[in-house]
C-alpha cells in the first residue's frame, strides 16, 4: 500500500512519461526541466526563439486536500469566466460605438451653428 502524495507522484510520472514520448514521436525536442515540467525549443511567426513550458500536476484539492479537485467544476468556473469576460467585452464595444454616434451629433450640431 503507497500513500497518496507517492501515488499522485507515480501518476503524474506515468502521464508525463506519456506526454515525453507522444511529443518526442512528433518530432519534439523535450527538455525535462523539473519533476513535473517539460520544456520545448520553438520558434515563433517572426523566427523569434523561445520555450513552451508545460506543468502536469495532481492537484490535491482546496484546504489542503480536505475538498477534493473537481476538474468538471473546474471547466465549468472558467467556461463561465469567458462568457462574463466576452459580455464585457461586447458592452465596451457597445458603449465606445454610442459615444463615437453622440461625439460626431456634437460635432455636426457645432458645425451647423456655425454656418
Amino acid at each position: 500500500m503507497v500513500t497518496r502524495k507517492v501515488e499522485r507522484e507515480m501518476i503524474r510520472e506515468k502521464y508525463l512519461s506519456k506526454f515525453i514520448e507522444f511529443l518526442q514521436t512528433n518530432g519534439e525536442e523535450v527538455l525535462r526541466v523539473a519533476s513535473n515540467k517539460v520544456a520545448i525549443p520553438v520558434v515563433g511567426c517572426e523566427d523569434n526563439e523561445d520555450f513552451l513550458v508545460l506543468t502536469l500536476s495532481v492537484p490535491t484539492g482546496a484546504d489542503k486536500g480536505l475538498d477534493p479537485y473537481d476538474g468538471y467544476a473546474e471547466a465549468e468556473s472558467y467556461e463561465m469566466k469567458l462568457r462574463e469576460k466576452e459580455r464585457k467585452r461586447k458592452e465596451k464595444e457597445e458603449a465606445k460605438a454610442k459615444k463615437i454616434a453622440k461625439d460626431k451629433e456634437i460635432r455636426e450640431r457645432k458645425k451647423a451653428n456655425k454656418e
